[in-house]
């Protein structure tokens, strides 16, 4: 049976569904990232967008959201209470602010990863650091590899990921007769949706292949592998087919090819998990002593963790 594993590392949570020993899905939650989804606040409406229906609001913490539908009759500078309904996405150049929307609830903080993933229906169990490495025997490090260069193998082929404003694409390209390659690239496609927790618009670029009935046996190999809710075109002459799934949250590409200390934090997990006696000096790239002068508590954290003040220089 999947289980979900848990830990609360430095500088963020994160949480993997492993079956045997491949991860289903991969979770990360940095901390400080802006209202989680499900937030309930109250806000000020600073600036109608959209006459009637949209509009920019002002939550309690300073951080803005987009508030749509409208409430009847609300004018600029109306105090309201929201929840938020989409948590912040980041896109190169224009981040998509959180959307809110109105809401009769008392103010509180939406669920954080912990508590998400302990109300579904998989059994949970917290990591620890000195345990044997439980999401690295799952392939954590790949799936980490997979989000930020967009390379995905799969028997026969290989996928090419890229996120981008207007959608996520995937790209397929393998040798051998081309309609068993599209079927596998299929459920490989949506096996790296769930695994990276993939919303939104996303094209998949096929071989193009001739028949309508081939077609759609790629598209029903889509449908068998991607649960729902999703909505889907047909393969197109061309090759090319769209999906549209909830988009709730940052997909963990979008996550990580955003923000430059996921990797700071990725090399602080490695380092807290170094057997004792853990070295005192660690050798680092100048983004890495930049990353961590930023933020002074998860060195101390780490001391903490490992009994070790670890000294950081320069290459």
């Amino acid at each position: 049976m999947p289980e979900w594993r848990y830990e609360a590392g430095i500088g963020e949570a994160r949480a993997a569904l492993v079956d045997g020993d491949r991860i289903l899905e991969a979770l990360i939650e940095p901390e400080h990232t802006g209202p989680r989804l499900g937030t309930v606040t109250r806000a000020r409406l600073t600036e109608i967008t959209t006459k009637g229906r949209e509009a920019r609001v002002t939550l309690d913490d300073g951080s803005e959201a987009t508030l749509s539908p409208l409430p009847p009759g609300i004018t600029q500078g109306s105090s309201l209470t929201v929840r938020i309904v989409r948590e912040a996405i980041p896109e190169p150049g224009r981040p998509k602010r959180p959307k809110a929307a109105p809401s009769d609830d008392a103010p509180a903080p939406g669920p954080d990863l912990l508590a998400r993933i302990t109300a579904s229906d998989h059994p949970v169990r917290v990591l620890r650091p000195h345990e044997p490495d439980a999401l690295e025997q799952a392939g954590w490090s790949e799936v980490l590899d997979e989000a930020l260069t967009g390379e995905i193998a799969f028997a026969g082929g290989a996928l090419r990921m890229t996120p981008t404003p207007a959608m996520t694409l995937f790209d397929v390209d393998g040798v051998g007769p081309l309609e068993p390659l599209a079927i596998a690239a299929a459920t490989a496609i949506a096996q790296a949706i769930v695994r990276h927790a993939i919303g939104g618009s996303i094209g998949v670029d096929f071989p193009t292949i001739t028949g309508k009935a081939p077609r759609q046996a790629v598209a029903a190999a889509l449908d068998a592998a991607l649960p729902p809710p999703f909505e889907r075109t047909a393969v197109n002459g061309f090759g090319f087919l769209q999906i549209v799934r909830p988009r709730l949250v940052a997909s963990l590409p979008e996550l990580l090819r955003s923000d430059p200390a996921a990797r700071t934090r990725a090399l602080l997990r490695q380092l807290e998990r170094i057997p004792p006696p853990a070295p005192r000096h660690h050798r680092v790239s100048k983004n890495v002593v930049a990353t961590l002068a930023a933020h002074p508590t998860w060195t101390s954290e780490l001391a903490r963790r490992t009994g070790v003040d670890a000294q950081f220089e320069t290459d």
